[in-house]
């Protein structure tokens, strides 16, 4: 797929060397809008907009749509008005909303002046709903039917008004803007008789979204249901929007990118890493760096208090590396793994005690497993063959216990800490990796020195 698109653009950029702009229409209308998309991402600035202008208008609007907004940006300050104002109104309305997000405060007055008024008033309206609520990502693009149509007058309804909807599959059927079914085209076309009432057919048990509904929630709802939209209510249950699959999809690749950079100790970014500047790069990094660097200050306390049993058995020393690694490692897996369940929506806070309890018959096997073997390896390995005389088994005994310890109270903070900051309203990918390892330390550490002072007496 990469050679295919490295040739690809190869040809294209040929092409347009040679001035053959209709060779280069005739490829492009080839195109998937995604691809033309990806395409424009590996050309020059100065070449995007004629490339551009060759597309049909439909196919511009499209493809318009998948590029990225540092070139939506470039594409809208060169076009004139009359050129802005085909491809606003070729937009389905969440697109143009999504548009308008992204663009400075200048560029966006241009396009809101360029949207007929209809537009621009369904724009401000999708605006004022809280950012990643349903409302915020919904299209007002459907069809509706109402519930006494017959189904050769719904079927009429879809061909007069369903040219310009984002989807025509579902439709919805509403009675005084109040939702009260939805059929389907297959559901129309499958009747066995033209004069049968809409009612008569539509499924009246519909699930829908309010317009306050947490995207990551619809998504959600999305995956559990496979549909290929879902409605949008207010309070008092009528109809305001759809939010469709591919909004969804979209949804979901944000919250994941998200989760994926919180739990690597990273700030939250809207552009992708090849978008990204050094600078972006840097301020993304920085906090959490600078956060986790002055929570260690914490371990290099323990230690320090604990200089004179750490003189008196020079050995213990050597295994501290080994024991907060392992500590950390343990509680990562615990909380990546709840953390991907609540994500999923398959963990609340009420199953706290479930889940603490089976982390911790998982920890008391893993601690169990692990403490052997490292008793074993200490004798063979640090004792025998490295010839470590300051290894007895008292310090071999310390170790190990210290380490089933460890791993029991890692899992245990793992499992609880994304539980509690979901509870109190945070995401839970806070308490990831960093922040697990930083807490696990100190408390292997001071496990460590507890049970070395009580068996060896330090």
């Amino acid at each position: 797929m990469a050679d295919h698109s490295i040739i690809l653009e190869k040809t294209l950029t040929k092409l347009l060397g040679e001035k053959k702009y209709t060779s280069l229409r005739d490829i492009l209308i080839t195109m998937n809008p995604s691809d033309i998309a990806s395409v424009f991402e590996t050309l020059d600035e100065d070449r995007i907009p004629l490339l551009f202008r060759l597309l049909p208008k439909e196919l511009a609007a499209e493809t318009f749509v998948e590029m990225e907004p540092d070139n939506q940006e470039l594409l809208i300050r060169g076009f004139s008005d009359s050129e802005l104002k085909e491809i606003v109104d070729e937009l389905y309305l969440d697109d143009a909303v999504d548009l308008v997000e992204e663009m400075p405060a200048n560029v966006v007055r241009r396009i809101l002046a360029q949207a007929d008024p209809d537009t621009r008033k369904s724009i401000n309206e999708l605006l004022r709903y809280p950012e990643n609520s349903a409302g915020s990502i919904m299209t007002t693009e459907y069809v509706t039917l109402r519930p006494a149509m017959t189904v050769g007058e719904a079927i009429l309804r879809i061909r007069r008004t369903g040219v310009d909807k984002e989807t025509i599959y579902t439709c919805y059927v509403t009675n005084n803007r109040s939702l009260v079914g939805l059929v389907t085209v297959k559901d129309l076309l499958l009747a066995e008789d033209d004069e049968i009432p809409v009612q008569n057919i539509m499924e009246t048990h519909v699930i829908s979204l309010n317009t306050m509904t947490d995207q990551e929630e619809a998504a959600r709802m999305f995956a559990k249901y496979n549909f290929l939209a879902m409605p949008v209510v207010d309070t008092e249950n009528r109809m305001v929007g759809i939010v469709t699959f591919d909004d969804a999809m979209d949804v979901m690749e944000e919250e994941a990118t998200e989760d994926i950079e919180i739990m690597g100790g990273m700030s939250p970014s809207e552009k992708s890493y090849t978008r990204a500047t050094v600078w972006d790069l840097f301020k993304q990094r920085i906090p959490w760096l600078l956060l986790l660097m002055v929570s260690a200050t914490f371990t290099g306390m323990i230690i320090t208090s604990f200089e004179n049993a750490l003189a008196a058995q020079v050995a213990l020393t050597a295994f501290i590396p080994m024991l907060m690694d392992t500590g950390g490692n343990t509680g990562s897996q615990s909380s990546v793994t709840v953390i991907r369940s609540i994500s999923l929506g398959e963990l609340e806070f009420r199953d706290l005690p479930r889940v603490v309890w089976k982390e911790i018959r998982t920890a008391v096997l893993c601690g169990i497993v692990l403490a052997v073997v490292c008793f074993v390896k200490i004798l063979l390995v640090d004792k025998l063959l490295l010839g470590n005389a300051n290894i007895t088994v008292w310090v071999d005994l310390v170790v190990s216990a210290t380490l089933a310890i460890t791993v029991l109270l890692a899992k245990a903070v793992g499992c609880t800490l994304p539980m509690v900051a979901k509870k109190l309203g945070f995401d839970p990918a806070v308490m990831a990796s960093p922040f697990i390892t930083t807490i696990v330390d100190a408390m292997s550490l001071l496990v460590y020195f507890g049970i070395a002072k009580a068996l060896l007496g330090v």
